[in-house]
Parts: structure tokens; C-alpha cells; sequence
């Protein structure tokens, strides 16, 4: 991927933050369609924001809502705190978005205090591996990527576990982060999976790199892709297999599935390496971020980007080690 070299910092811290939102927009019309949705509406491959399914043309969903919250909160807080976050999280849940995970719903409006509620769910449904850690960690891999390696996958792992009980999702969300660091300092992040892994918790490192392997497809998934491993898999299978942010953004949806997220965390990764300047205009154009429980706000691309730049400089903070990671 020597392309990234000719990418400046900026472009694709820019490119991951509104990449996401962008491939969330962009999938959230097809959800739960079949494999080959996006190549059947639009045969020559130049995809539009069409709307559809509920969602107006451009319009995020929960995924990228989510994200917002998060980069808020790092920002307003100057650092990672866990109570704020959450709050946040039930006061948007509270405003009725259109679209919401059942797992984090049930989370967010279970009354367990922050530091409980995604475990008590884990420990009573023993299912708690969905995407949406993923969905929404564009924004934080960005603004703790200076910390390196180590702060960027605990911080991952600590954010994930404010909604998600089950291991595999920190896991998951912790590689997510450190091969969008790597991205955004000018490398190869498929050639970084293998670190990456090193750095997993050993009971779950060999799920993990069966799905993030080279040869790995999305018809070998063995789970809906709306949970974290196939999810994550698609989106580093469609990153190896085109040149392009548009066409990897294409591939992803044309997965079928749950579009929106596995097209998110593939604008992420796909942003960070072809920086924004490679995201068509026809879809920045009428990308907008409504954010239910917070009145009429609605952010557009350029607040995007002023969101990137921030979550870049602002210094990271400290790692509170608040949730029991065991």
C-alpha cells in the first residue's frame, strides 16, 4: 500500500472520521439485504446516497450518532471518562433514534449503574459480541492514536465494554484502533494485523486471526455479520481486495447484511488510508449526523472534519482502569 505515502496526517485523520460516517450513510438503505444489493442498484458502480429504508439520502444512523457522542465526550472532558460517556449514550437513547442495537438498548435503558449495566446483560443473555463497539470507534481510534499501541487497545477495550459484555467485542474494537493508528501514520494496516494479534487477550487470539487472515472471506463467516467478527473480517477482506476508497466501500455493502455497520467500520479503515481528498463529493455532499435527545442538532460534513481535527490534537489523557477488564 505505498499509496499511503502521498496522503498527508490530516487528510487521513479527516478521511477516517467522516469515512465512517460516510460508509454508514451509504449502507444504512440496504440493511439486511442479500449479498449483491448494492451492485444490483447501481450496475456501473457509481454509487449515490439514495435514502431509502426509512433514512433520507445521506442521513447517519445510530453508528455514526454513537461516534459523535464518544468524540464529545473525549473532548469535553479532555480525556476518557467512562460515567460521562454513558450518560451521554442513555440520554440519546432516551431521545428515540430511529435505529438502535437491541443489545444496546437493552444496556442503556436496563437502570444498571454505567459500570454494570453491559455486564449484567452479558451475564444474562450470554451473547454480547455485536458490532456496535465497532461502529462507533472511528472517532476515538483518531484521537488516542498518539498514545501508541498499548493506551490505543486499552482504550478501545474500555469504551467497548461501556455497552458490550463479552470479551470478543473489546478484542475486536482494540484491533480496530491500532490499525487505524498505523493507517494514520503513513502504514500498511494489514501488514500490522499480525501485531495487532500479538496484543489480543490469549483466549480469544485464534478466532480473531482466523477471521482477520489474508485468505479469510466474508462467505466464510460463520455469524451474521452483524457481529464483530465477520463484521471487522469484511471490512479488512474489502480493504485487501481493491485500490480504492469507493470500491472498498462498494464491496462492503455489496456483502449484504448489516450494511450500515460493515460499511462504517470499513469507511473508517478505507478513510484512514486514502484520506478524505479520496471520498467522492457526491456522498460528503449530503452526509448529515442528526442526534436524537440532543435537541434539533444535526452535524454535516465540514462539523466532521472539525471534529477530526480536534480529536487529533487534544492530548489523550489518562486510561482510567474504572471497569474490570478481567
Amino acid at each position: 500500500m505505498n499509496r499511503l505515502s502521498v496522503v498527508d496526517r490530516q487528510d487521513r485523520v479527516a478521511g477516517a472520521v467522516v469515512g465512517s460516517a460516510v460508509g454508514d450513510a451509504l449502507g444504512a438503505p440496504f440493511e439486511f439485504g442479500p449479498a449483491g444489493v448494492y451492485s444490483a442498484r447501481f450496475p456501473d458502480g457509481a454509487g449515490t446516497m439514495c435514502g431509502g429504508g426509512g433514512w433520507d439520502p445521506g442521513e447517519a444512523t445510530d453508528d455514526t450518532q454513537m461516534a459523535v457522542l464518544v468524540a464529545e465526550s473525549l473532548l469535553e472532558q479532555d480525556g476518557l471518562d467512562l460515567p460521562d460517556m454513558f450518560g451521554r449514550f442513555r440520554r440519546w437513547a432516551a431521545g428515540g433514534p430511529k435505529d438502535i442495537g437491541l443489545q444496546t438498548e437493552d444496556v442503556l435503558t436496563s437502570g444498571a449503574p454505567w459500570d454494570l449495566a453491559a455486564a449484567l446483560h452479558f451475564q444474562v443473555n450470554g451473547r454480547a459480541a455485536g458490532n456496535g463497539s465497532l461502529m462507533r470507534a472511528a472517532a476515538p481510534a483518531v484521537h488516542f492514536a498518539r498514545a501508541g499501541q498499548v493506551a490505543t487497545m486499552d482504550a478501545a477495550r474500555r469504551i467497548a465494554a461501556l455497552t458490550h459484555g463479552d470479551r470478543a467485542a473489546w478484542e475486536g474494537t482494540a484491533v480496530f484502533h491500532e490499525l487505524i493508528r498505523v493507517a494514520l501514520d503513513g502504514d500498511d494496516p494489514l501488514a500490522a494485523v499480525p501485531g495487532a494479534l500479538d496484543r489480543v487477550h490469549e483466549d480469544h487470539r485464534a478466532r480473531w486471526a482466523t477471521v482477520l487472515a489474508p485468505d479469510w472471506h466474508p462467505d466464510a463467516a460463520t455469524e451474521f455479520n452483524g457481529a464483530v467478527w465477520p463484521c471487522l473480517g469484511t471490512a479488512l477482506w474489502a480493504l485487501r481486495t481493491t485500490r480504492t476508497y469507493e470500491n472498498a466501500l462498494a464491496a462492503a455493502v455489496d456483502v449484504g447484511g448489516d450494511t450500515d455497520t460493515v460499511a462504517a467500520v470499513t469507511g473508517g479503515l478505507a478513510g484512514a488510508v486514502y484520506g478524505f481528498e479520496a471520498i467522492p463529493s457526491r456522498w460528503t455532499g449530503p452526509l448529515h449526523v442528526p442526534l436524537p435527545g440532543y435537541g434539533d442538532r444535526v452535524l454535516r460534513t465540514p462539523d466532521l472534519l472539525a471534529l477530526a481535527r480536534r480529536l487529533d490534537s487534544a492530548p489523550p489523557g489518562a486510561i482510567p482502569t474504572d471497569i474490570h477488564m478481567s
